[in-house]
């Protein structure tokens, strides 16, 4: 290959990359936005109304055609690097976790759009899902947050390449995944019961003054 030829492709290569990061960034600047927003209507206590379900999912398409960008952008950025390294770039663990979670997070992906958003339109809440469902809903919103940081961490690690085996670059991902899960649980569980002790003491509240107001004194 001339040394033009490897000046083009070192610049399409870098073009690539400029977009595959482009993706990812949009992709966890959604993925935080919706989280945040989430905790924020729980804590709220407000159900999402018809622009906010609107709002919501255009927000998990715009994600979804993100995730379609990385997977474009990555499979030309692996073309281009095969072609020149061979397929010992295969070999490299970092290479092999980065395609894994990225594979696990379209997998999860899936699973978000067509199961959870669907049901969280219908509740109005994650609240108000039925407990197995808010379990549900609640990994795969960690398993989608600790991926797309993952991979995002993965793609900038470039000392990790050749130093770790695939085990130990992986080592953290289910850890972190369990950590996120457990904290959005008790997060959940905290404000369930804050909201159900507030519905107690206005119903204790209605019931006192229904006791002593005008009518009660007379009965």
């Amino acid at each position: 290959m001339s040394i033009t030829q490897e000046l083009v492709v070192e610049f399409a290569r870098l073009g690539v990359v400029y977009i595959h990061l482009i993706a990812c960034c949009v992709a966890i600047g959604l993925v935080l936005t919706s989280d945040i927003a989430m905790v924020k209507q729980m804590f709220v206590g407000e159900s999402s109304d018809r622009k906010e379900s609107h709002d919501m999912t255009q927000l998990q398409t715009t994600v979804v055609w993100a995730l379609v960008a990385l997977w474009i952008s990555g499979l030309v950025v692996i073309m281009l690097d095969v072609s020149s390294k061979g397929l010992q770039y295969f070999a490299n663990p970092k290479i092999q976790a980065k395609i894994l979670i990225v594979m696990l997070l379209t997998l999860n992906g899936v699973v978000l759009h067509h199961v959870v958003l669907p049901w969280l339109q219908k509740a109005g809440s994650l609240l108000e899902l039925t407990p197995s469902r808010t379990t549900f809903a609640v990994f795969a919103g960690a398993v989608s947050g600790v991926s797309w940081l993952y991979a995002a961490m993965l793609g900038v690690g470039r000392p990790l390449s050749w130093k770790y085996s695939l085990w130990q670059l992986m080592a953290a991902y289910p850890l972190l995944i369990a950590a996120g899960f457990a904290s959005m649980l008790l997060l959940t569980a905290f404000v369930k019961y804050r909201n159900t002790a507030r519905s107690t003491t206005a119903k204790d509240d209605e019931d006192f003054g229904a006791s002593f107001g005008p009518q009660g004194i007379i009965a």
